[in-house]
């Protein structure tokens, strides 16, 4: 009988496609020089044989496929396949690839994904990689103009470029006032329970307390010390207290909201996101159409006073230019961003 030979998902055409280095350099000395190569490696070599199976099965269709999507799936595979845990930490867009960074064995690691989820390899960039843009992003020319600008942002939670997005927008919310109808959205979860908890928490804050809300997302987003707790509840808990004894929320009444009619105000966002094909954090949308702006308070100014049919006096003020901070905290960037999750 003929000897069936085993299928090695990590075949000749893969080393090909992934550019893996058939070089003879000896690996314990560049293990031993770059200690991070270890844990790059192994989960290197787990995504190749996640993309073995996902091709070989037909799984990739050669479009372009969510980020959240390909995500989701990578982390759920690595968890099964890996020798200890790996953490979703974001997804952004660099150079024209999906960047995956996860956390594995106490590092951060990148992984890098086409478009069209076809090819997936972990990679160490030669090169820093620096915004270089200065010029912050203009108006989309087919925003729909009214007198009244409906005015929605949608985001994760927890993603760190929503994030960024909301505290650009904030102030801008805030000068025009009611001359726009402004309302943050909720997308889903994409980084845990956690997130939808949060999101429930939002909407139950929205609902019960109004005119506190914008300032408990100012707050929140703002707050280094709620992004530390990595949503843990136990460590969430006192931190969200100093937040509502600020502001003046009750913070039993929030979590009664949340255990009654959290779940139904969650899926009525995730429905209406849905709805408008919105799956990237943060998605800007005025009007009804998807609007680019840069992320600095001024920025979102501009975008949205440009909605107007007649822009109001406060169009003419100059706020802030510098682009908001990804992740938590009250910082600032350089130059200007378009990372989502």
């Amino acid at each position: 009988m003929e000897e069936v030979k085993e299928s090695n998902p990590i075949n000749e055409k893969s080393k090909k496609d992934f550019g893996l280095s058939t070089a003879k350099k000896n690996l314990t000395d560049k293990f031993r020089e770059n200690p991070w190569m270890l844990s790059t490696l192994v989960l290197g070599l787990a995504v190749l044989t996640l993309l073995y199976f996902n091709v070989s099965s037909g799984g990739l269709t050669g479009f372009a496929v969510s980020g959240n999507n390909v995500a989701g799936n990578l982390v759920a595979y690595l968890n099964e396949n890996a020798p200890s845990e790996v953490v979703l930490k974001d997804v952004s867009t660099e150079s024209g690839l999906y960047k995956i960074d996860v956390e594995f064995q106490g590092e951060t690691i990148p992984v890098y994904a086409t478009k069209d989820g076809k090819y997936m390899a972990s990679l160490q960039p030669i090169v820093s990689s620096t915004d270089t843009s200065n010029a912050e992003a203009q108006p989309a020319a087919d925003i729909k103009k009214s007198d009244k600008p409906i005015v929605e942002l949608y985001v994760f939670t927890y993603c760190p470029y929503g994030l960024q997005m909301e505290k650009a927008i904030l102030p801008a919310v805030n000068l025009l006032g009611n001359k726009i109808n402004f309302k943050i959205r909720q997308i889903g979860a994409m980084h845990g329970n956690f997130e939808k908890v949060e999101a429930e928490r939002q909407l139950c804050i929205e609902k019960n307390y109004p005119g506190k809300f914008l300032n408990y997302i100012s707050t929140f987003a703002a707050d280094t010390s709620v992004g530390s707790c990595n949503g843990d509840a136990t460590c969430l808990a006192p931190k969200l207290n100093a937040i509502y004894t600020k502001l003046g929320i009750d913070g039993k009444k929030i979590d009664s909201c949340i255990a009654s009619e959290g779940e139904k105000l969650y899926n009525a966002e995730v429905a209406n996101a849905n709805s408008k094909s919105v799956s990237g954090s943060p998605t800007l949308i005025i009007n009804g159409v998807k609007a680019d702006s840069g992320r600095s308070p001024d920025a979102v100014k501009t975008t949205i006073c440009s909605a107007f049919n007649t822009a109001p006096a406060e169009c003419k003020q100059t706020l802030s230019t510098s682009s908001s901070s990804a992740g938590f905290g009250a910082g600032a960037s350089s130059g200007s961003a378009s990372a989502s999750c």
